[in-house]
């Protein structure tokens, strides 16, 4: 119908909802400066709250006119498929609301450490962290593993304690532990009166008001301070307004003079100290039932900088961009969204410039032009047509040609490329095939595609071993993406245990030669290689002469090829061939047979490595010798002295750092020991203990799970590649008769 007609007729109560979205997509959004503009991303450990959080700050800010709620599946944030299933964020989600004449753009993040990816791009792209803290637990694994990154990053941080209206929260001893943990940089802005069922008031120590609900929540009753409650919160204002001050100068040598602070120097004090980290807020709210948010909210669009007045970011080439408006168009992707009936959504973030429609760029990473159609402000699974989005903003687009996750668009001067998000190591690994041999290429094209959505999600077809390996943050982050595969793309898979990257080497010194003839008429073939091998180190120097049970072999070293393995260490090449034995022209046939009997070791068929081989004699036929001949016969040789110079197998180790609550350490150090890893020490964290070990792969294939189980999910880890080191000779017997067998 004509929108003159939607004007003049109200419609029914029934159909208020759908008119309403109507009318928001029709306008035409106002267009936002840089220094009107807030990235916010919402952090937090899984079930603090934040998706809740994230629907009253919508509602809250008129976005929607009614709350959704996690149990009736109808939130904005939580919308997929695969998130509605399980109850869980696994995508972060962009929206934004208008309030006070600015625009706050608001991440909400996954909290579960396996979706850690999307917390590390939300906090890359926007400028201040609001870490929620449950109420029933307090400072949980997850919040100091949101407080590292937001540290590593630079990034201002609020604290947030939701849930007060639980009967488990002791809102002092959060408030002691976090002061143990994060310093005296932990300054109350709020208090709760009273906690559990009968939760509705709490003071402000900012505003020196009291606020107050009705059970069912509902907007505010503000007062005065009841004469019980000032001097605690004369206590708390005064340490307020002394953080405040010691981030300015000028605020410090006016609280010296009156010992206090207006309310807006108190707020430019507070802001100052965000920008520098010198200062981490709490507040308190109950998200559910909306008390407290809307004075969050008010919070965030005072006092939280704007994007114009934090740290700038740099390009891959070093340089610092500042986000101006009148800058060259720098357009940075950092999300890819699958949504059903619309596909590719492409989310990014005005780095320099203005963006508008129909605007022509070039990708900087893939050489390409594209055309950007219609811009979006983000609205979770909505989205809000915009003609222009400024330096500093976030929004999103569909259809592009050739963008992918990562990439980065430029308007005429400007040659940008930017790589500032870091993800962590991948800690689970599972081989995936399709139980129909017939999708295979069906299922690496889902797999691909994924990744643009989750970069955290590791492919890898590995020609090692033989499978495909998928690679991610935990079991339950593996367990999404088969669900996503079998209900989304309709392909049913396995996940296996993967195979384990193991290494040849050898231990001792040893000679061998071997013979290659063969005669079927005509031309034969012939080859003769005689060789020594033995333990490569780094700096080795060339060898003169070895002794074999009594026999001496010099060597005359003619030439010496170093080649760096692929799958690592080296394997040195000397040719201390006399006499003409073995002409010069065959030496890389040789090369290449004992190449190939080192990519397929002799003792389980895995890489060998570091190694050195000396060919110091042999015998060719002026006729039957070739390059085939002299290849066979190395690669023989190889194998029989291989055999011979006490080889071993090795196994990769990890460096592992386990993050866990005190009361869990016993018993995550007997499961570590049984799982044959070397305690490196233990230290206490930010409130948790650390315990760092040095473990063999093998051992670390199901230990999320189990870590997960021992401390009820309290616990997290990280892994980083160490070294390979010897097998055990058990391991290795064992090893080496399964290969036998296969």
């Amino acid at each position: 119908p004509p929108l003159f007609f939607l004007m003049k007729r109200r419609p029914p109560r029934s159909t208020l909802f759908p008119y309403t979205t109507l009318f928001r997509s029709i306008s035409v959004m106002r267009v936002y400066q840089t220094n009107e503009i807030k990235n916010i991303a919402l952090l937090g450990s899984a079930g603090s709250g934040k998706t809740t959080l994230a629907e009253s700050m919508l509602f809250e800010a008129g976005v929607i006119k009614r709350k959704g709620s996690v149990e009736a599946k109808n939130t904005v944030s939580d919308y997929f498929p695969v998130e509605l299933e399980y109850g869980y964020s696994v995508f972060p989600t962009v929206f934004h609301v208008e309030w006070n004449n600015k625009k706050l753009n608001i991440i909400d993040c996954p909290g579960s450490d396996d979706f850690v990816g999307g917390a590390i791009t939300s906090l890359n792209v926007t400028d201040q962290a609001v870490i929620l803290i449950n109420g029933q637990y307090g400072p949980e694994v997850g919040t100091q593993n949101n407080f590292r990154y937001t540290e590593k990053l630079g990034k201002p941080v609020i604290f947030l304690v939701n849930q007060l209206d639980s009967d488990k929260c002791d809102f002092d001893n959060i408030i002691a532990t976090m002061k143990d943990i994060y310093g005296s940089k932990c300054v109350q802005i709020q208090y709760p009166i009273e906690t559990g069922s009968g939760f509705n008031a709490l003071i402000d120590v900012l505003l020196m008001k009291k606020y107050s609900w009705k059970p069912e929540g509902g907007a505010p009753i503000i007062e005065d301070i009841p004469e019980e409650e000032m001097e605690k919160a004369m206590e708390l204002h005064t340490a307020l307004v002394e953080a405040a001050a010691e981030n300015d100068e000028g605020l410090m040598e006016k609280f010296f003079e009156s010992e206090s602070l207006t309310e807006d120097e108190l707020r430019e004090g507070i802001r100052k100290g965000l920008v520098t980290r010198s200062i981490f807020p709490v507040f308190c709210v109950c998200a559910g039932k909306s008390m407290g948010v809307h004075r969050l909210m008010e919070f965030l669009g005072n006092v939280v900088p704007f994007v114009s007045e934090m740290p700038k970011l740099h390009n891959t080439r070093g340089e610092e961009i500042t986000p101006d408006s009148n800058g060259p168009e720098s357009v940075y992707f950092f999300k890819t969204g699958m949504e059903p009936h619309i596909g590719e959504v492409s989310y990014f973030k005005v780095m320099s410039g203005s963006i508008k429609n129909g605007d022509d760029l070039t990708n900087a990473d893939r050489g390409s032009k594209e055309r950007i159609g219609q811009i979006y402000a983000c609205a979770g699974a909505n989205r809000v047509p915009v003609e222009q989005l400024n330096a500093g903003d976030i929004g999103c687009t569909v259809k592009m040609k050739d963008v992918k996750t990562g990439n980065t668009l430029n308007g005429k001067g400007a040659e940008w490329r930017f790589d500032f998000i870091k993800y962590p190591n991948p800690k689970y690994s599972r081989a995936i095939k399709a139980a129909n041999v017939q999708d295979t290429e069906k299922l690496m094209a889902a797999l691909l595609k994924m990744r643009q959505e989750d970069p955290t999600w590791i492919v890898d077809q590995s020609k090692e071993l033989r499978q495909v390996i998928v690679r991610g943050q935990g079991e339950f982050h593996l367990r999404t993406l088969k669900w996503r595969l079998e209900n989304n793309e309709k392909l049913n898979v396995t996940f296996e245990e993967p195979r384990i990257p193991y290494r040849e080497t050898i231990t001792k010194k040893a000679r061998a030669d071997y013979r290659h003839k063969k005669q079927s008429g005509g031309s034969g073939q012939f080859g003769e290689v005689h060789l020594i091998v033995e333990p490569y180190a780094e700096g080795m120097p060339d060898p003169t002469s070895f002794t074999f049970n009594g026999q001496e072999f010099k060597m005359n070293i003619k030439s010496r090829e170093e080649v760096s393995l692929p799958w690592g260490g080296k394997l040195v090449f000397l040719n201390s061939v006399v006499g003409g034995a073995i002409d010069a022209r065959f030496m890389p046939a040789i090369l290449k047979g004992i190449m190939d009997c080192m990519e397929h070791g002799p003792l389980t068929g895995s890489y060998a490595r570091d190694v050195r081989v000396i060919v110091y004699d042999g015998k060719m036929h002026p006729v039957d010798s070739n390059e085939l001949s002299f290849m066979l016969a190395a690669r023989h040789a190889f194998s029989d002295a291989f055999k011979q110079a006490g080889p071993k197998i090795l196994e990769p180790i990890y460096d592992l750092e386990v993050y866990v609550p005190a009361d869990f350490m016993g018993d995550v150090m007997s499961d570590l020991q049984g799982r044959r890893a070397l305690i490196m020490g233990m230290d206490s964290e930010a409130g948790y203990q650390k315990l760092s070990a040095k473990i063999p792969l093998k051992e670390l294939a199901s230990y999320s799970i189990s870590l997960s189980s021992l401390t009820g999910g309290r616990a997290s880890f990280t892994t980083k590649f160490a070294s390979y080191e010897l097998v055990p000779s058990d391991i290795q017997s064992k090893l080496i008769a399964d290969h036998e067998a296969e």
